[in-house]
C-alpha cells in the first residue's frame, strides 16, 4: 500500500506542474493552444463553434446602418416650387400736429402725394400636372399682382392665378412659360393613419427649399365652426414661407397642403395643420373646370344636441345637430324646418354632429332634392330640401386661424 500511495503522489506532483507550466504559457502565449491544435489537425468541431459563438450577426446588420428618408424627398423635392408674389401698396404720408390737442382733434394733415411702396410675399406651392397647374395657400397670392415661381432645378418662371377659394385657403396657379416641369405623385387619402411619418417640403423664412420631419398627430381636424372644412394636424415643423408647400409621405407622395400653424402666442409647440389631399384635390379639378368651387346649401346652422347640464358631459357627446337658426328665403325656410329642431339624417347618411352635417351638406351638388329626418320636441319629421348653391362665406382660413391663435404662414 505504500508503494501504491508513493506513486499516486508522484504522479499528482507531475501533474499540478504541468498544469501551472500550461497556465504560464498560455498567460504569455495566449494563442498557442490554438496554433498547436492546428498544427496537429486537431481543429474544434464547426458545428460546436458554431453553437457556442454568440449570435450576434442578425442584430449587427439590422442596426447597421439608421433609416433614411433621402429617397422620398429626392422623389418629391422636385415638385416643390418658390412662389414670391409681388404687389404694389399705395400710403399716404401724414403730417401730424406738434400740438397734442390738435392731434386729438384733427389727427394729422396729407404730407405730400401718395407714395407707391413694394411688397413681396413669400410662400411655396406644389406642381400637380405636366401642363403646370400648381397648388398653393390663397393668403400666398392674394391681391398679388405678379406672381415668379423658383423651380426646383433653379429656373424661374411666370404663373398666372386660375382661381382661389378663401374658405379652404387653396389657390390653383399655372405657369406659363415653362416645361419639363416634375409632377408630385397623389397619396391615398384613405390609407392616412395617425402616426404616420411626414415631411414637410417648403421655402421657410426664405432659406431656399427646407425638408422637417414629423408625423401625423391628428385627423380631422376643424378649426372654424362655421367652415366645414378639416384639417391634418402634424408636428412637423412648419414656418412663415411653408404655407402652400407639400406635406409627403415616407415615400414621398402628396398628403396635404401645408397651410398654417398655432404659435408660441397661444403656448402652442408642434401643432401645425395642413390641408388633405382629397379636399386639395376636389378643389383643384373644381377651380380649375369652374374658376370656383361650387358647394350645397340648406339654409340654415347648425349647433351641438343641447346636454344636461347636471350630466357632466361635453357638448360633443351627443349625436346629431340642433338647428340654431333657418335663414329666411333658404331651402330649410322653404322646407318647414325649424330653430331646435334635433337632425339625425341627411338622405342615407346618418349625423355626428354639426361639423359633419356641415361637410355633408357641401357635398351635396345644387339643384338635387335630400331628406332630412331629425326630431321635433321628441317627434319624428322628414323633410324634402331642393339644396341650392351656398352663398359666398364670409369666414375664411385665415380668420379661423385667428380664432384658434394661429399663424398662417
Amino acid at each position: 500500500m505504500k508503494h501504491a500511495a508513493g506513486i499516486v503522489a508522484f504522479v499528482a506532483r507531475f501533474v499540478v506542474l504541468g498544469l501551472a507550466i500550461a497556465f504560464v504559457i498560455s498567460l504569455f502565449w495566449p494563442g498557442i493552444g490554438d496554433r498547436l491544435r492546428a498544427r496537429f489537425g486537431l481543429q474544434h468541431n464547426a458545428a460546436e463553434t458554431a453553437i457556442s459563438a454568440p449570435a450576434t450577426t442578425e442584430t449587427s446588420s439590422s442596426t447597421a446602418a439608421p433609416f433614411s428618408y433621402a429617397d422620398a424627398v429626392a422623389k418629391a423635392a422636385p415638385s416643390v416650387v418658390n412662389i414670391y408674389a409681388n404687389k404694389v401698396v399705395t400710403e399716404q404720408a401724414v403730417r401730424m400736429f406738434t400740438d397734442p390737442l390738435m392731434q386729438q382733434l384733427f389727427g394729422g394733415t396729407p404730407a405730400g402725394p401718395p407714395v407707391n411702396r413694394h411688397e413681396q410675399n413669400l410662400g411655396s406651392g406644389v406642381i400637380v400636372s405636366a401642363d403646370g397647374y400648381i397648388l398653393t395657400n390663397n393668403h400666398v397670392i392674394a391681391n398679388a399682382d405678379d406672381i415668379q415661381i423658383l423651380l426646383y432645378d433653379g429656373r424661374v418662371a411666370k404663373a398666372k392665378l386660375v382661381g382661389a377659394d378663401e374658405e379652404t385657403d387653396l389657390a390653383v396657379l399655372k405657369v406659363t412659360d415653362a416645361v419639363n416641369l416634375p409632377v408630385i405623385n397623389m397619396a391615398d387619402p384613405k390609407k392616412l393613419r395617425v402616426g404616420d411619418v411626414v415631411l414637410a417640403i417648403g421655402n421657410p423664412l426664405n432659406l431656399n427649399q427646407t425638408v422637417t420631419m414629423g408625423i401625423i398627430s391628428a385627423i380631422g381636424r376643424q378649426l372654424n365652426n362655421s367652415s366645414p372644412e378639416e384639417f391634418l394636424q402634424t408636428d412637423a415643423a412648419i414656418n412663415l414661407g411653408n404655407s402652400g408647400g407639400a406635406l409627403v409621405n415616407s415615400n414621398g407622395d402628396l398628403v396635404g397642403i401645408n397651410t398654417l400653424l398655432i404659435g408660441k402666442a397661444a403656448n402652442a409647440e408642434g401643432i401645425g395643420f395642413a390641408i388633405p389631399v382629397d379636399t386639395a384635390t376636389n378643389v383643384l379639378h373644381q377651380l380649375i373646370a369652374n374658376g370656383h368651387v361650387v358647394r350645397g346649401w340648406l339654409g340654415a346652422d347648425y349647433g351641438f344636441v343641447p346636454v344636461s347640464p347636471d350630466s357632466g358631459l361635453p357638448a360633443a357627446a351627443t349625436r346629431g345637430a340642433q338647428v340654431t337658426e333657418v335663414i329666411p328665403g333658404g331651402p330649410a325656410a322653404a322646407a318647414g324646418l325649424q330653430p331646435r329642431d334635433i337632425l339625425l339624417q341627411l338622405g342615407d347618411n346618418d349625423i355626428r354632429d354639426p361639423a359633419d352635417l356641415s361637410r355633408q351638406e357641401a357635398a351635396l351638388k345644387p339643384g338635387s332634392q335630400v331628406t332630412l329626418s331629425g326630431l321635433r320636441n321628441g317627434v319624428p319629421f322628414h323633410l324634402m330640401l331642393k339644396v341650392t348653391q351656398r352663398p359666398p362665406q364670409m369666414p375664411t382660413v385665415a380668420s379661423a386661424s385667428s380664432s384658434a391663435n394661429a399663424d398662417s404662414n
